[in-house]
């Protein structure tokens, strides 16, 4: 069974916490039912064409052969169902139920088959209360047969929480624009987020160590490669952040094109059309020669002239020559003109040549 609305944090193989919904204790019950319900009907078909069909009177032999039909039917339907489907029984199917290992892996055979053989004890022989027990005792709603097995019920169809909203980095947003996201598994992704939720409650060697991993793990199905000196953090905030901002614009577009548009009757217009002449202005008639009519002026003198008593009119007068100097004066010094800019000083041989900035990966070429 399991507890109502509980949430715990999974420690997957890579060292990534995830949180999964641990299964409610309705819906678990719920599927235990549909369950039991198919195993009983087919226990029952099944001895039905047993006893029709059946080829010996021995009873001895009836017996093994109805024992062998039971214990397919109850041990073998949940084992079948669940290594096939990785998980999942037709009841789990039907609630949106999954069993999974303790690190979130997928259940094994021999996990399913731990779960088939305690589930004779727990629901055949006593009615359920050891599993009941068990599911309000353990934190993760465990019964007995998911002790045994290291497994767990969690439920799928929990919204799905996907954290705070990433910031894209300022620095990073021209490049961020140009990347081809269409082959990033959902996984990487889904891993990238884990980290970076997490990245405050980790040790600094453990954010570079897991940081330098995923970035480098998600390098290979992301181009172009980040600049030279991004540090990890940096680059899957920046590519997580262009992921969600390429979906919002994907739906709000999708959203668009299934809103109606108004259709609007052709013979009625929304507004009556004004007629209008075929020329908006009446056509002003010019002189063919010249554009404005020549104003008269005087020919001789544009002003009249003005008498003077009985003096000259002023003269000009040209300046007097002047001497050469006795000692010719240099010429002006020429103004130097200016030139290419000199190129920077050559760095000393102590000094270390500048290199990118630290603190970056390098993805796989």
């Amino acid at each position: 069974m399991g507890k109502v609305l509980s949430v715990s944090d999974v420690v997957t193989g890579e060292a990534v916490i995830v949180e999964v919904r641990v299964a409610q204790l309705a819906s678990r019950t719920a599927a235990l039912l549909i369950d039991i319900v198919v195993q009983l009907v087919t226990l029952f078909g099944a001895s039905y064409l047993v006893g029709v069909v059946s080829f010996t009177s021995d009873p001895a032999l009836t017996a093994v052969i109805y024992l062998v039909l039971t214990v397919l039917v109850i041990v073998g339907y949940p084992v079948a169902f669940e290594t096939l489907s990785r998980g999942r029984s037709l009841g789990k199917l039907a609630l949106g139920l999954r069993v999974v290992s303790d690190d979130g892996s997928p259940e094994r055979f021999r996990q399913a088959l731990f779960r088939g053989l305690a589930g004779i004890l727990e629901f055949w022989t006593l009615g359920g209360a050891p599993a009941l027990i068990s599911s309000l005792i353990s934190e993760k709603g465990k019964r007995l047969g998911d002790i045994f097995a290291g497994t767990m019920v969690i439920s799928e169809r929990a919204p799905r929480n996907y954290g705070p909203i990433l910031d894209m980095p300022p620095q990073l947003a021209t490049w961020a624009a140009t990347l081809e996201l269409s082959r990033l598994p959902e996984g990487i992704a889904d891993t990238a987020r884990q980290y970076l939720m997490r990245w405050h409650d980790l040790a600094p060697a453990v954010q570079h160590e897991m940081g330098v991993r995923i970035a480098t793990e998600m390098s290979a199905f992301v181009s172009p490669p980040p600049p030279p000196g991004v540090p990890p953090f940096a680059y899957l905030t920046a590519v997580l952040a262009e992921r969600r901002r390429r979906d919002e614009v994907r739906l709000a577009q999708q959203a668009g094109a299934r809103r109606p548009s108004p259709q609007w009757p052709a013979q009625q217009p929304p507004y009556a059309p004004q007629g209008y002449p075929s020329q908006p202005y009446a056509p002003q008639t010019y002189p063919s020669s010249q554009p404005y009519a020549p104003q008269p002026y005087p020919s001789s003198q544009p002003h009249a002239l003005q008498p003077y008593s009985n003096s000259q009119r002023p003269q000009f007068q040209p300046p007097a020559p002047q001497r050469p100097p006795s000692h010719p004066s240099p010429p002006a010094a020429a103004r130097p003109m200016p030139g290419p800019a000199a190129p920077p000083p050559a760095p000393r041989p102590s000094e270390p040549a500048p290199g990118p900035t630290s603190g970056g990966f390098v993805p796989p070429a």
